[in-house]
This record gives C-alpha cells, structure tokens and sequence, in this order.
C-alpha cells in the first residue's frame, strides 16, 4: 500500500468522509540565478493541492490535482511580477520531493519540498 492510500484510508476512517486530510510542508525555490524563494504546500487529501512562495518581493503560487498512487504531478506556476511557468514535481513521499518550473521567461527553476527544504 503506498504512502498516499494508507494516508487515505486513515482519513476516512478519522473523519468518517465528512472533512478533508491537510498535510503543510515547506517549499524552497531556486531561480537560474540564485534568487530563492519560501514558502509552503498543503496537500488537501480530496482536492489535490496549493502552494505559494516569495523572495520578499514576488509571490508565485499555484494549485495542483494529485490522485492516489501517482509519483509526480504537472501544474501552471503563476507570480505577481507577470511570470508565468509550468512545473513538474516528484513525490518521493506523501511530502517531500523535488521537481522543476520552466519559466515564461525561458528560466528553469529547481525546488525542493518537505523537510530537506528546511536545510536550504
């Protein structure tokens, strides 16, 4: 059973299917050119999930769908400063992996979540 569907199952137990699971992990972004960005993800068990990140001046953001025992999502990148992108991220657990966006602009930005995003 993969981490996904035992984390599903405890939640309809728990919850009876009435509310969903909210599972928050940090996120760190880092642009071709060194600018990092933090924020957060939340994993919402029924709806897939959302995530936004700053450097302090721009905010990016974005929401994805995630079914059950999939390893990697695809989901549109959108930033207050008029860059758009497309990323890709690889779940190595129900919250952490790694992944990368490639930019309007032609940039490709690297990001890491979960635990280890702490450590950047």
């Amino acid at each position: 059973m993969s981490l996904f569907s035992l984390r599903a199952a405890l939640c309809g137990l728990v919850l009876g299917g009435v509310a969903a699971c909210d599972l928050a992990y940090p996120v760190t972004v880092i642009g071709e050119n060194g600018m990092t960005f933090r924020g957060s993800a939340t994993d919402t068990f029924l709806h897939g999930g959302s995530f936004h990140a700053t450097n302090g001046t721009a905010v990016c953001s974005g929401t994805y769908d995630k079914f059950a025992d999939i390893s990697s999502v695809s989901f549109p990148v959108v930033c207050n400063n008029g860059l758009r992108g497309v990323g890709t991220a690889v779940f190595q657990s129900a919250s952490t992996g790694s992944g990368f966006v490639t930019m309007s602009d032609g940039s490709r930005w690297q990001f890491i979540f979960g635990q280890g995003a702490l450590a950047i």
